[in-house]
């Protein structure tokens, strides 16, 4: 899947794609042609950067009910002749995600657009998914048939049936199908179930890798053969080393760690910075000079993972330092720093957006220790990021740091993302939006009342507009 196109952060558009509250709060405003136009793009252009961790369904599915929107585009979508084609889940997940939560809502339009989508389309195990959770039984009964015509009656097609079942996400259609009343469907599910259970078992008979007794060599030699049919294995490989080493295997491992092949070094390196061997901070720094773009990863995975009052005193000397170990230091400080620390970290804030822009993955962590260590000088730059951020999860990030550092987070953002589509930013919102503002009361009210929403949330909107809060 390409990355997707962000629209500005000011515009209807980049603001739904970012699943931001404004978002919401900008479209039933807008005209409503224009807000569903570029509600529709968003669902059927999956904006997320990463679609396995970042939440838009509910978001989106909330803004179809409150602009009243027919489900016209997505079953074109869903339903046109690329279905066949392009089968990857990222292109029909959202859209079936967004139609799952408008069946909780009682849109029975959307409910019945799953039903034909997991008889018929391509991406049917998301739509059967989403079904088990909000059907009847007499609904899922009625996709036995399709579902299993999938797949031949051959041991080809027994095989592929069986794995399908054992890797379901939601068992329920299946449990279903095992007790029909048609023998056709309920042995051939049944005996696709025992099979995955056999299969499974198999597997854990089956381990691949390291084994007991074997040597500190044989480790960096299986480590060496992952990288050498692209699989990095030197973590795991780690963790052999510390069930087969013993002390007097620490010269070759430091050896290792500083001349081995890239397999070896990196093993060696995190298996020393692991254990909090006195060299494994210098064979760190003297790895950023190697050459090996895998090795200096390694290097400073090892390094960020040392919780050493050591480490943390050489990441105040590595900070400065133009390169990635430099920029490791700095997320060090931000998670193990002390108040001391603040302007280096805030210098890495500041230099990770100015070099990399608001996407920057090192940014996760820099976020984080703006608020941890409560630096009031990085309300400016987290700000930028919470705008400019096309991550929701980073987003949410900079919300919490905002709250800890910027006396005007109440009355700011932490109004609109009462509307985020990330549940953990809603949950820093009820915690901190001011109420002077009448719609945030209303929207506290409506979390407080939706069953669609997280336990979190609503358990953070109730201290607020309890029997014992004074919000209202």
């Amino acid at each position: 899947m390409f990355d997707p196109v962000i629209a500005p952060s000011g515009t209807l558009l980049g603001l739904l794609q970012r699943g931001r509250g404004d978002g919401t709060l900008h479209a039933l405003t807008a005209p409503r042609a224009e807000a569903l136009a570029a509600l529709n793009h968003c669902v059927l252009s999956d904006p997320r950067h990463d679609w396995q961790v970042e939440n838009r369904s509910l978001y989106y599915a909330r803004l179809y009910l409150d602009l009243g929107g027919s489900l016209g585009d997505i079953e074109a979508h869903l339903f046109d002749t690329t279905d066949a084609l392009d089968t990857d889940e990222s292109r029909t997940g959202l859209a079936l995600a967004v139609l799952g939560h408008l069946a909780s809502y009682g849109r029975r339009d959307a409910l019945e657009m799953l039903r034909r989508y997991a008889a018929c389309g391509a991406n049917w195990a998301w739509a059967l998914d989403e079904l088990a959770l909000r059907d009847d039984d007499a609904g899922l009964r009625a996709l036995a048939a399709p579902v299993l015509a999938r797949f031949p009656a051959d041991p080809e097609g027994e095989a592929e049936l069986a794995a399908v079942v054992r890797d379901s996400f939601e068992p329920r259609p299946w449990r279903l199908w095992a007790d029909d009343p048609r023998q056709s469907v309920a042995t051939r599910v049944r005996a696709a179930r025992e099979a995955g259970s056999f299969d499974r078992w198999q597997q854990q008979m089956r381990p691949s890798g390291p084994r007991p007794g074997w040597s500190v060599r044989a480790v960096f030699e299986w480590a060496q053969q992952g990288i050498e049919r692209g699989a990095a294995l030197h973590v795991p490989a780690a963790r052999c080393l510390t069930a087969v080493a013993g002390p007097e295997d620490r010269p070759e491992i430091v050896e290792a760690a500083r001349s081995g092949d890239d397999g070896a070094r990196c093993t060696a390196l995190r298996y020393l910075a692991d254990s909090q061997d006195p060299d494994a901070l210098d064979l760190v720094e003297a790895a950023q000079a190697c050459g090996s773009r895998l090795v200096v990863d390694a290097a400073v995975d090892a390094f960020e993972r040392m919780r050493s009052v050591a480490a943390v005193e050489r990441a105040r000397g590595w900070a400065h330092r133009p390169d990635a170990l430099g920029e490791a230091a700095g997320r060090v400080l931000a998670c193990r720093g002390g108040a001391q620390d603040s302007e280096l970290v805030l210098g890495a804030l500041r230099e990770a957006v100015r070099g990399e822009g608001p996407d920057a993955q090192t940014l996760w962590t820099l976020v984080d220790g703006a608020g941890r260590l409560g630096i009031a000088g990085a309300a400016p730059v987290l700000r930028h990021v919470y705008r400019e951020t096309a991550s929701s999860h980073l987003r949410g990030r900079a919300a919490r740091a905002l709250a800890a550092t910027d006396p005007s987070f109440g009355a700011g953002f932490a109004v609109e993302c009462l509307w985020d589509c990330e549940e953990t930013t809603r949950e820093v919102a009820a915690r901190h939006a001011e109420t002077g503002d009448a719609r945030v009361v209303d929207q506290l009210r409506r979390l407080a009342a939706d069953p669609a929403e997280e336990a979190d949330v609503q358990t953070a909107v109730r201290s607020r507009i309890g029997p014992d809060a004074s919000a209202v």
